[in-house]
């Protein structure tokens, strides 16, 4: 039986959730229960309420009204918010990107190349607590 993960999108643009979402199902190595929310205080809303074991944020890089995940991501970390983040963005060529550890960030991804395997690989290096079926 896959291990149980628990995922947070954060995205303003709800089509990408429908997106993301089938990808995610097309994961076979774990069974991917993906959140959505569209901002960041709904994002921390949701880890401050939520009963489930939160194992990763994805974090779209531009979200409305912050500029990008410079401020997203601290946003999270200044609300104890200490899991894993990935930032997920149709283009990481930016110098800016480069400077991801600086801000909290684990690991950015370009959405083009945001496929099954990929994310298998991510969530082997980056969700460390046992997840074991049933969890």
């Amino acid at each position: 039986m896959p291990a149980q993960v628990h995922i947070l999108l954060v995205d303003d643009d709800p089509a990408e959730n429908l997106i993301i979402g089938a990808l995610m199902r097309k994961v076979t190595s774990y069974a991917i229960t993906l959140h959505y929310v569209e901002t960041v205080e709904d994002a921390l809303g949701f880890i401050r309420s939520s009963g489930a074991v939160l194992d990763m944020v994805l974090m779209d890089n531009r979200l409305q009204p912050q500029a990008d995940f410079r401020e997203t991501v601290p946003e999270l970390r200044r609300n104890g918010y200490i899991g894993p983040v990935g930032v997920i963005s149709s283009s990481i060529s930016d110098a800016y990107f480069q400077k991801i550890d600086d801000y909290g960030v684990d690991f950015r991804i370009d959405k083009a190349e945001l496929d099954p395997t990929a994310v298998e690989f991510i969530l082997q290096e980056y969700v460390k607590r046992d997840v074991s079926a049933g969890q």
